[in-house]
Order: C-alpha cells, then structure tokens, then sequence
C-alpha cells in the first residue's frame, strides 16, 4: 500500500516562508513525477509545482520566483520551499504523486496539510 504523507503546513504572516514536505512509502517501484496542488476554499484544485524523476520543474506563473520544489529521490521525498508569501496563497497543499507500484502506474494523493498567511 503506498502512502504520501505530507507535514510543514501552518500559519505564517505575509513575506514569511514555510517548507512542506511529501514523502512516498509503500511497495514503489520507481516514481515518476512528484508534485504540489492547492485548493483553497469555494475554489478549484490547482497545479502548484511538479517535478519528474530528471529533476524538469514547472511551476504556476502566480507561484514562480516565490517557490521552489525539488526532491530526494532516495528518500522518495519532494520539498516545497515557499518564500515571499502571501495572503492568495492561503489553501490546503495536497502532494501528489505518478508511481508505479505492484505493476500499476497511477496518481496517489497525500491527505493534504493548511497553509494560512495572515497577519
């Protein structure tokens, strides 16, 4: 059974930083892409950053000189580094993961953890 499981969320005044973690368990054989989505309240799921296996990031333009992603893969583990931000980027953060496991390819989904920015 393969779990993400994701810590770092918090409450964090404007211009601060905050750091999420994702880490994948379970019978991985290799992971594909690792990723950040966020989804705040009355609003749609949205991609935040993702990165693959070769290290090739994307990122939302509302995100981009503000965060950084990247990963262990050794650990199974992505980062989030989240500087300069604002009250807009108040939301759950999912993690999300494209793995292979006992022969599948699917999308797994960490339970989520609250980012507030507020003074």
């Amino acid at each position: 059974q393969v779990q993400l499981v994701e810590s770092g969320g918090g409450l964090v005044q404007p211009g601060g930083s905050l750091r999420l973690s994702c880490a994948a368990s379970g019978s991985i054989l290799s992971i594909v892409t690792m990723g950040w989505y966020r989804q705040a309240p009355g609003k749609q799921r949205e991609l935040v950053a993702g990165i693959t296996s070769g290290g090739i990031t994307n990122y939302a333009d509302s995100v981009k000189g503000r965060f950084t992603i990247s990963r262990d893969n050794a650990k199974n583990t992505v980062y989030l580094q989240m500087n300069s931000l604002k009250p807009e980027d108040t939301a759950a953060y999912y993690c999300n993961s494209l793995l292979i496991a006992q022969g599948v390819m699917r999308a797994y989904w960490g339970q989520g953890t609250q980012v507030t920015v507020s003074s």
